[in-house]
């Protein structure tokens, strides 16, 4: 969706990458790296972003750090196009909202880094989950946002001991809304 409306690949990468993820941070040689983009294409956006107000930045050292500006009137809505990019609205609405017993939905991967992906890694914590009615609102999931969907079921015990090393981004909670 998003490419649709913003002609430029590597404005779209960045608009992933910082509104994907609150706090998320970068600086401009990790993002060329990242992104597979020169760094003068990425400096150019960067600086774009920066002169409209939506990417904040302040110095680390010698690098110069980015990051969203929250304060920004356009942040909360463009954070929600990002999700709907990404189909995480789809995952709440078709597997999260659905599943009996489930506690937390999860992303981990290349997504919860803020980087793009054509395959969306779901962790699904809870008791007793229902892994053949989780394989049928998946696939309407993955239909509904165009992406390849690898979900997996595990328990409050399992979730410590599995996201210790990655990153993971929650994207529901039972009894949030």
């Amino acid at each position: 969706m998003l490419d649709i409306l913003v002609s430029s690949k590597t404005r779209v990468k960045i608009l992933i990458r910082f509104f994907l993820i609150r706090g998320s941070k970068g600086y401009l040689r990790g993002l060329e790296k990242e992104f597979n983009e020169t760094s003068n294409a990425v400096r150019v956006e960067l600086c774009r972003f920066e002169k409209a107000g939506l990417l904040m930045t302040c110095y680390e050292g010698k690098r110069k750090v980015y990051m969203a500006n929250p304060g920004h009137p356009l942040y909360d809505d463009i954070m929600n196009m990002v999700y709907k990019t990404v189909g995480i609205d789809q995952i709440v609405e078709e597997v999260a909202n659905r599943t009996e017993g489930l506690e937390e939905a999860w992303i981990t991967g290349n997504i919860a880094r803020g980087i793009y992906s054509d395959t969306i890694e779901l962790v699904l914590m809870g008791n007793n989950l229902d892994c053949c009615h989780i394989d049928r609102l998946v696939k309407v999931a993955e239909t509904n946002i165009g992406r390849r969907i690898m979900y997996l079921a595990i328990s409050r015990d399992q979730m410590e001991c599995f996201f210790r090393e990655r990153p993971h981004l929650q994207i529901w909670r039972r009894g949030e809304a």
